[in-house]
This record gives structure tokens, C-alpha cells and sequence, in this order.
């Protein structure tokens, strides 16, 4: 698998039916299985924060998420088959998923929204499996409890949307869970429930998600301050590690 780095972190250069492929790989392995989604706000997160970092590189499988990345990555004269928003690539699993008897568990959003998103998914896909859904605030008990009741559901795919960086280092920090693929998703099940609505086409396709979202949203507006932050990272980054090569 070709694999390029951006500020330190893998990158894994695969097309969505490619990471899809390489899922289904997955769950006829021993063990579990870690999928992240590093678009350029995350990627950027773990700049400035070693521990994110490590996480990041220590998955099975990091998918180019985001135009940021995309461009980040021709910066060093890397080309990406194509962007895999982690929203569609979850949209691709749970579409495959009724097909191939995949147990599927929700984890994350705020009170009511798993579920909402679960029931949506139902009516889209058919007859997926679904088998438990639980919201992103729980406290220590609450969490011990949710994770048994995950590990007693022998569970392919665990979507867990806690948001970044708080999902990655939560899937990191428990080994103990069984689910075999687990992957962070971010606010998927916001989207998928209907209470946020995503870019239309034509904005996905140009790559201004970002846009539609600040457009949406205006008050996101430091976050957002984080793509064009990331370029430039990148390209003094970039730039610097060739000045200083051209020295030696």
C-alpha cells in the first residue's frame, strides 16, 4: 500500500473501493482493527500534540479525508487516487452491510442522535444490522457498561463519533473492546440523523465542504482558520526540508 507522510502523519493512498477492500480484509483477521480519518484539522491536531500523532500512525489504515490533504500531499510530490471522506466511506460500509450480515454498533453524538442516525440508516439500506447504539456523554460507569454490552454483541463495525482528537485517543485507550473494525467518524451521525446538512454535490466535489459549513455556520469560523494553516505548515515544512537537503 502506498503511504505518504504530512507533518508525520500516514497518510495510506487508497481509493474508497480500496479502503473498502482492505476493510473487508480486516474482519477475516484475528483481533481487532483501528481506522482513522485524518483530514487537515486533525492532522494539524496532532502537530501540535505528540500523543495524537502516535495514535494516528499506530491504525491499520489512515484514509485521505479532505481536500487539505489532497493538496498537502502534491506538496510533496505525492498525487492521491482520490479523497475518502470518513462519512462516505461509513456510508459504503452500512450500504454493503445488510448484503453481508455485519453487526454494526454506534457510538457518539449528543442524546438521541445514534439512534435517530440508526433508524435513517435503516431506511436507506434496508435491513442492516444494527445491533446497539449509545450517545457520546457518559460517565466511567456508564462507559464500563456500554463496553460490556459492546463486547457481548460479537461486533463487526464500531463507528465511534466522539469527535477529533477525543475519539482517536479514546479508541486507542481501550484495548479491551472486541469490535473488530472500530473507526472514528466524527459528526457522521449528525449528518446521517438529519440534524446537520451536509455540502450539497457540487461543493463536495470542488473540495469546499469547508465553505458550505463556514457559510452554515459562521461562528466555526477559528476552526476552519485551520486549512489554510495547514498548507502553509506544510509548505514551509516542505520548503525548509529542501533548503536544508540542497546543504548537504
Amino acid at each position: 500500500m502506498e503511504r505518504v507522510e504530512i507533518l508525520s502523519v500516514r497518510i495510506d493512498n487508497v481509493s474508497m473501493d480500496e479502503a473498502y477492500k482492505t476493510i473487508m480484509d480486516f474482519l477475516k483477521e484475528e483481533g481487532r482493527h483501528i481506522v482513522y480519518t485524518p483530514n487537515a484539522e486533525i492532522i494539524m491536531a496532532a502537530y501540535r500534540d505528540r500523543e495524537l500523532k502516535d495514535i494516528l500512525n499506530s491504525s491499520d489504515l489512515n484514509v485521505p479525508d479532505g481536500i487539505g490533504v489532497v493538496m498537502a500531499a502534491r506538496l510533496y510530490g505525492f498525487r492521491i487516487k482520490e479523497r475518502v471522506a470518513g462519512f462516505d466511506l461509513m456510508n459504503y460500509i452500512c450500504k454493503n452491510a445488510p448484503g453481508k450480515g455485519h453487526r454494526i454498533y454506534l457510538l457518539g453524538g449528543k442524546p438521541g442522535v445514534a439512534e435517530e442516525a440508526a433508524k435513517n440508516a435503516a431506511s436507506t439500506y434496508g435491513d442492516i444490522n444494527i445491533v446497539g447504539t449509545h450517545d457520546g456523554y457518559f460517565d466511567s460507569e456508564e462507559e464500563k457498561s456500554m463496553i460490556e454490552d459492546i463486547n457481548s454483541k460479537d461486533v463487526d463495525f464500531l463507528f465511534v463519533g466522539l469527535g477529533a482528537p477525543k475519539q482517536e485517543k479514546w479508541i486507542y485507550g481501550h484495548p479491551e473492546i472486541k469490535a473488530r473494525v472500530m473507526m472514528g467518524v466524527g459528526g457522521s451521525f449528525d449528518v446521517l440523523a438529519g440534524v446537520v446538512k451536509r455540502a450539497p454535490a457540487i461543493y463536495q466535489k470542488l473540495g469546499l465542504e469547508w465553505l458550505y459549513r463556514l457559510i452554515q455556520e459562521p461562528w466555526r469560523y477559528k476552526r476552519m482558520l485551520n486549512l489554510p494553516l495547514f498548507v502553509l505548515t506544510v509548505f514551509k515544512e516542505r520548503i525548509g526540508g529542501l533548503i536544508w537537503s540542497g546543504r548537504q
